[in-house]
């Protein structure tokens, strides 16, 4: 038996505890099934983004015409950009290998319990006071062995599919199929119904829909009826919500329909842990389990599964654990972001889920034109939606969509961070004609909108 002050399980975003930890002077286990870094650098936003710059160039040179510039693709070198992604991959395990030191131990293998403090890896015992579940999540397993999931494309090793059948409609289907498409392989989306990013703002999802389909071929209200691979093609019968079919062949099937609990191998049953109805874990307001001095991080609650959000909470049970915190972690918000063209940023309540839970609420909807850097995009369907209090002007939600939204929510999140009230936004100086500008007119349409709701009371 080895004993540790502190074993991690997962060296994903937890890594950065593990090295913390270590150069507080603790013994410190970490297990990793796969690469160190966990999914994000090797297997998701990270390695995805890298690809999407490809397409954004891509799509630039074949939108250029709205700017009176005649342009054309010679070449795309696909299995050049592929190997690029791959170097960047291959490179991550020793970059988080090199932030612990001496006091971190580093377990390649799957780590499971033996009991509440006992946890086995390789036919080994580790034991500690303090054990941290950041497991992650996985994709849900595709419905053919010779299809891909997310975890399949990175790294992409081998002949690169001339054609691809993407099934999903939430942000990580969008985004491969935005990549896949923009760099000419024949790309088809299938989705379930007539709704395409269903989480997002309605009116943000409806000119998503609008928008991308310009790029992307997508075929609502399907599915795949039946499924044969053969000659290394994929030839399927789809199916419409209607009941026709047509046959439909790629040489790739690609399933993103979520991701689920990754927990199954760990033997909870050997432990008092418990989880929820969906295989996550139960934890309290510290980020503790039933488990005394066990606890889970990331989206192996399946709180939030983002990984802004788990870096979050990991920097917080660092402080619990070595600190000596007994403050609990509240999320003011939650912000996310689809890095597909067009892009969504989003952060709190949507104009439907206020509806559904009777929110008093005032929203505004307002164009980018008053920036002249917005302008310069020539494109017209960037918008601003604001969700408001009446009561006291306090941002419920806020939607974007138009390049480099993600970028411009975070002068909204800093409002919303340190006094939410959009009122800030309406008040504060911006550069002028940054593409930011544009927030400036949402601002003073969202304030009016208020003002009129009150005016109304009186």
């Amino acid at each position: 038996m080895k004993k540790f002050d502190l074993i991690i399980i997962g060296a994903g975003r937890a890594s950065s505890l593990a090295a913390r930890a270590g150069k507080a002077g603790k013994k410190v286990a970490i297990i990793e099934k796969s690469s160190l870094g966990g999914t994000c650098p090797n297997r998701g936003c990270v390695p995805s983004k890298l690809l999407l710059g490809y397409a954004h160039v891509a799509n630039a040179i074949k939108e250029s015409n709205r700017h009176f510039i005649d342009s054309s693709i010679n070449n795309i070198d696909v299995k050049k950009i592929f190997e690029q992604t791959n170097n960047y991959i291959s490179k991550i395990d020793s970059h988080y290998e090199r932030k612990f030191n001496e006091n971190v131990q580093i377990f390649k293998g799957v780590g499971s319990f033996v009991s509440n403090n006992v946890i086995k890896v390789n036919d080994e015992e580790l034991s500690a006071p303090k054990i941290v579940i950041a497991t992650g999540t996985k994709p849900i397993k595709a419905a053919h062995e010779k299809a891909w999931t997310s975890d399949d494309i990175f790294p992409l090793i081998g002949d690169i599919p001339k054609s691809i059948t993407i099934v999903g409609a939430g942000f990580i289907a969008c985004e491969l199929s935005s990549f896949f498409s923009a760099i000419g392989i024949k790309t088809t989306l299938l989705v379930r119904s007539q709704r395409i990013l269903n989480n997002e703002d309605e009116d943000i999802s409806a000119i998503f829909k609008k928008e991308f389909s310009k790029k992307v071929d997508i075929k609502f209200d399907t599915t795949i009826q039946t499924t044969n691979y053969e000659n290394n093609q994929f030839n399927l019968i789809l199916e419409n919500k209607d009941g026709t079919t047509i046959k439909h062949q790629s040489e790739a099937l690609l399933y993103a329909t979520g991701r689920e609990s990754n927990t199954d191998s760990l033997n909870l049953e050997n432990t008092s842990i418990q989880i929820d109805e969906r295989g996550f874990i139960k934890r309290d307001a510290l980020f503790e389990t039933n488990a005394k001095g066990v606890y889970v991080v990331g989206d192996a609650s399946g709180k939030y599964m983002l990984q802004h959000a788990a870096a979050y909470e990991v920097n917080h049970l660092g402080k619990i654990l070595l600190e000596e915190c007994t403050e609990p972690l509240h999320f003011k918000y939650m912000p996310h972001a689809v890095f597909t063209e067009p892009e969504i940023a989003s952060v709190g309540i949507t104009e439907q889920k206020a509806k559904e839970q009777n929110i008093l609420y005032v929203t505004t909807t307002t164009n980018w034109i008053a920036s002249a850097k917005a302008m310069s995009l020539r494109l017209d369907y960037p918008v601003t939606k604001f969700i408001i209090n009446p009561k006291n002007y306090e941002i419920l939600g806020c939607h974007m969509i138009g390049p480099e939204s993600s970028t411009m929510m975070h002068q909204v999140l800093a409002v919303m961070h340190i006094n939410n009230d959009v009122r800030h936004l309406k008040e504060m100086l911006y550069i002028h004609p940054a593409l930011s500008e544009a927030l400036l007119p949402a601002a003073v349409e969202a304030v009016r909108e208020v003002e009129k709701y009150n005016e109304n009371l009186v």
